[in-house]
């Protein structure tokens, strides 16, 4: 599983111009599952990107998670985090397949909801537009096998 995870101080996704998720303070996570990946892989993922201490504490350190400023999470399915780049144009056969990977997108969600977190999101498969405004900025790459 890949997460490309941005904090943010507000995004949101639209499909044909209609808003379907919206957050304030909070994480813009790109998700993309492999098909290696598993439901522990979701649930660790999750872990990690919830207890991600990276906003700013009053002494200007980055010592805070996502709790603890009260922040959100906007999740965006993104199988073209699964792109072999070893040509011009890009393929995408190591993303896992839809029946695999719309499960654990939803797991993913829900364990982030479990832990008290408003969840926002994109419609899996659609084509979205995602607007953010990046704080920081700061962005982190996760891979978990």
């Amino acid at each position: 599983m890949r997460a490309v995870v941005t904090r943010v101080s507000r995004a949101s996704v639209k499909i044909d111009g209609q808003v379907v998720g919206q957050i304030g303070r909070g994480y813009l996570v790109l998700l993309g599952v492999g098909p290696e990946d598993t439901v522990q892989t979701a649930q660790r993922m999750a872990e990690k990107i919830c207890n991600l201490r990276v906003f700013e504490d009053d002494g200007g350190k980055m010592n805070l998670n996502l709790a603890a400023v009260g922040g959100s999470i906007l999740a965006v399915s993104q199988f073209t985090l699964y792109a072999d780049t070893s040509s011009r144009r890009p393929g995408f056969s190591g993303a896992a397949k839809p029946e695999l990977a719309i499960p654990l997108y939803e797991k993913f969600k829900e364990c982030c909801r479990e832990k008290g977190f408003e969840v926002q999101q994109g419609v899996f498969g659609a084509d979205m537009e995602v607007e953010s405004v990046n704080d920081g900025p700061v962005t982190i790459l996760f891979e978990l096998v």
